[in-house]
């Protein structure tokens, strides 16, 4: 899911890619007659290649890169396009390594499941645009969190908590479901909800202005309260061209809620956005 938030990127993501659908669960159906002499037609495309590794080897690693359409930041009327490289690294079935950092598989039992997080918080520039200006900086942090899941299917429900361990100081929650299956033997696809829920100190960092704040950039003072700040909808289609080279399209729509909506920097409540990537699997 690549959204506005890198939570990927973006959150989203750079959902963003967090959620990288490259793995497809499809079951090849081969067979063999011992007692035909002529030479077996070549058999088809075995995309299992993304979720099965070969005998004796535990690990995966996808490198690529690709780019993201996006707000010029949370809540403004205004676009860019912003180029992201990114590295995808697993090891057995406890660690992987993605663009939104480092998550920690610590229990797996029934469907249910646990893990750790460490990522960071990319924050905020105030000449990210002008009507950023005499807001201040919002420092980039690295952060800690955790994720609780339940999987059913094609279904994943989830919860998430995340701290930023300095610069804006945010507690960030999120509930959510995902869904994941292949569509063709060589298409995946992906659909995500969840709602963001964020702590009084992320709303003012991003959303508020304060006495200095105000004097410095002309908006009117305002002091948000934690709540729900957003609700994310996501699509992403992943295409394996060859056992190796993979095509990812994603878009969603995120929609800002209660304090959030208010904030004078706000300038649209529906922040779209829409990415493009393209991989190859060692």
């Amino acid at each position: 899911m690549f959204l506005v938030r890198y939570k990927s990127l973006i959150g989203l993501s750079l959902a963003l890619i967090v959620a990288v659908g490259f793995g497809a669960g499809i079951t090849e159906t081969m067979a063999a007659d011992a007692a035909i002499v002529e030479q077996a037609p070549e058999p088809p495309f075995d995309n299992k290649r993304f979720d099965k590794e070969p005998p004796g080897r535990n690990w995966s690693l996808i490198l690529g890169g690709g780019g993201i359409y996006e707000p010029e930041y949370e809540g403004s009327e205004d676009f860019k396009v912003s180029p992201v490289p990114f590295v995808i690294f697993t090891y057995g079935d406890w660690l992987e390594i993605d663009p939104r950092g480092v998550t920690i598989n610590a229990f797996e039992r029934n469907g249910f499941s646990v893990a750790g997080t460490v990522g960071y918080e990319m924050g905020r520039k105030a000449d990210d645009h002008p009507m950023l200006s005499g807001l201040g900086d919002i420092d980039a942090a690295a952060t800690l969190g955790g994720k609780l899941a339940y999987e059913i299917g094609p279904m994943e429900f989830y919860g998430t908590i995340t701290q930023t361990l300095s610069g804006s100081e945010s507690l960030i929650g999120t509930i959510g479901a995902a869904y994941s299956a292949p569509i063709t033997e060589k298409l995946i696809l992906e659909a995500g909800a969840e709602a963001v829920i964020a702590n009084d100190k992320h709303m003012q960092a991003y959303f508020g202005v304060n006495a200095a704040q105000s004097a410095a950039s002309g908006l009117a003072q305002y002091t948000p309260g934690s709540g729900v700040k957003r609700v994310d909808f996501s699509v992403s289609a992943t295409y394996l061209v060859t056992e190796n080279w993979m095509i990812r399209a994603g878009g969603g729509v995120g929609i800002l809620t209660g304090d959030a909506v208010d904030s004078p920097i706000v300038k649209k409540k529906v922040q779209p956005s829409a990415s493009l990537f393209v991989g190859y699997k060692f």
